[in-house]
This record gives structure tokens, sequence and C-alpha cells, in this order.
């Protein structure tokens, strides 16, 4: 082969890579939540999904410069939706533990809050004595998880509900003696009920190996392109005070 060939081939391969890359940089983003769990995903009034999760998956596409579309998804059918390529990632409070790296890669945390029990005003429960109570959680979370292990022997009847709100309003209406989640979702979720005038909190935040280290954006197995891309963006808006904005607008403290 001549040089000018060798210089040709080497100019085509070039172009082509370049038009990989940007073919790949153009290509919408669909990002995948529940859209019932405020305040970090829900549905508002005008049926738009909104919440921390949204604003700070907005801020990591606009950091990417990607165009980024939201799909609404149930929880309990997250993860297999994102494995059928519904979407490209599921940014919906998922916490990183053992049991879901096996099934889906995860991005550095980007917030970490304990989780917490609530119970109604003048329960006085504690959490090493529940048995013969009723406790609620969500299906197929960290927290439906940590019940079913941490409480296996200790005489409590579980009940599992699709999204959080329903568990909350059984708790409400006197259906349950204890729900256990997020505090931070707990803790919205009180404030907009009646507050610590009509619940208390069931002991200490709970910080556990099976609660994990905090919650990630969930990648199908493998795609390390978009973890690194995630990854860098998500360090860009810490660094930018970006997150530090959005995280003022829904909490008074630092959930980083």
């Amino acid at each position: 082969m001549t040089v000018k060939k060798i210089v040709l081939a080497l100019a085509t391969l070039g172009v082509a890579l370049t038009s990989g890359a940007y073919a790949q940089s153009s290509k919408t983003l669909h990002l995948g939540t529940e859209g019932a769990y405020a305040p970090f995903n829900f549905i508002d009034k005008d049926g738009k999904v909104k919440g921390f999760d949204i604003e700070i998956g907005d801020a990591l596409c606009a950091e990417m410069k990607r165009k980024c579309e939201w799909v609404t998804q149930e929880w309990d059918g997250i993860i297999p939706a994102l494995k059928a390529k519904k979407f490209d990632a599921i940014i919906a409070s998922m916490s990183i533990n053992e049991k879901r790296k096996k099934e889906v890669d995860f991005t550095d945390r980007y917030y970490f809050t304990p989780g917490m029990m609530i119970a109604r005003k003048g329960a006085s429960l504690k959490q090493d004595a529940l048995s013969g109570k009723t406790v609620g959680v969500q299906v197929e979370t960290i927290h439906a998880q940590f019940m079913e292990e941490r409480y296996k022997d200790k005489g409590i009847t579980l009940k599992q509900y699709k999204t959080q709100d329903e568990a909350n309003l059984d708790l409400a209406n006197g259906r349950l003696d204890v729900v256990m989640a997020d505090s931070a979702v707990l803790e919205d979720w009180v404030k907009g009920n009646g507050g610590y005038a009509k619940f208390e909190r069931v002991g200490e935040f709970i910080r556990d190996p099976i609660l994990g280290n905090g919650a990630g954006i969930a990648i199908r197995k493998g795609d390390k392109e978009l973890t690194t891309a995630f990854n860098k963006a998500l360090a860009a808006i810490k660094a930018n005070g970006t997150y530090a904005k959005i995280n003022a607008k829904y909490f008074d403290f630092d959930i980083r």
C-alpha cells in the first residue's frame, strides 16, 4: 500500500470513528424512574414527573450534553424493564447493594440517607420489641429485604405494598403499626401529613449492610461507557455547585 493510500485509509477510519462517537453522544438517553417516591420522584398535578432524582438526572444530561427523556415504571418491574431495554438507566433512588449488583451495574452513589421506622403518635415502640406488630414496606426494596432478614424470627407480620404512599396511608388509617422506609422519604411524608404531632420515630436511624451505601444510577451490565459518562458528569455537578442547588431545593441537610 502506498503512503498516499495509507493516509487516506487512516483519514477515512478517523471520520468513521468520529461519526460513531457523535452518533452515540447524540442518541437520546431514556431514563427510568418510578414516579411514586416523593420527594425523590413523583408525578405532579400536571402529570409531569418531578423530584430530586429528576433534577439530578436532568443536570447530568445537561453536563453530558445529551438529550434525555423520562420513562415511568412501577418499582417491582424496574430492573427487568432496564434489562429489556425499555430505558438506558434507572435514576430512582435505587440503593446500591450486593443483591442488585448481581443484576445491574451502578455508578458512584449520588446520595445517601439511612433507613427509618415511624409509628402513630403515642405508640412508644422500640425497634427491638416489635413482636406481634404489623410492619409495612414497599415491595422489592432494600427496606423489605431488611425486614425479611433482620426480623425473620421476631414475631412480626410483614405487609408489602406496590408503592410507599400506600403503606404510609395504611399506617395513618391504623391498618399498620409501623412503616419502614428511607428516612428522607418518611420525613417528607410526615411533614405533609400532620407532622410529629401525629407520628413518631421508632428508635434511631437505621444503617445496615443490607441497606447498602447510598443510591446510585443503575445501568445494564457491561455498559462501561455510559457508567463512566455518568460518573464524570456527577463529579462535575458536585464540583460546580449544581448539585448543591438541587439539594437545597429539597432538603435542609446535605444528602451527598
